[in-house]
């Protein structure tokens, strides 16, 4: 689902398949989203009933504060947001300097091996976008 229009379809469509293989990467990946720093969806690829919109505007306000956060703290350039709950994580990422990757995975992730493939997708969506 595309909530905002892309330059080319091309893009669109390399998007797109930027996070099917992040999904793909690991079956401990559930879905993943790439949101403008406003709050739209751009894409994602995710189960039936998240609400999209919903997901959009909580990861562009995580993501700002994290960096607002990291930054007042003297933590330097925010590499990431973490949230952990009791059935998984949801870890944000900036995908350049336009939009956040948004990933949802299981709570028995192997995380590091996660932030590597979602560093991976994020540097090539930041080259999309």
């Amino acid at each position: 689902m595309n909530a905002i229009a892309l330059p080319h379809p091309q893009r669109a469509q390399d998007i797109r398949q930027a996070l099917e293989g992040l999904n793909a990467s690991s079956a401990d990946i559930e879905a993943s989203a790439l949101i403008s720093i406003d709050g739209l969806l751009i894409d994602s690829v995710m189960p039936q009933g998240m609400d999209e919109d919903r997901i959009g505007a909580m990861s562009a306000a995580l993501l700002s504060l994290g960096e607002r956060t990291a930054r007042e703290l003297g933590r330097g350039r925010l590499e990431r947001v973490l949230v952990q709950g009791e059935n998984g994580y949801v870890i944000m990422t900036a995908a350049g300097e336009e939009a956040v990757l948004t990933v949802l995975t299981k709570a028995e992730v192997k995380l590091g091996l996660a932030f590597l493939d979602i560093k991976r997708a994020a540097q090539a969506l930041s080259r999309l976008v």
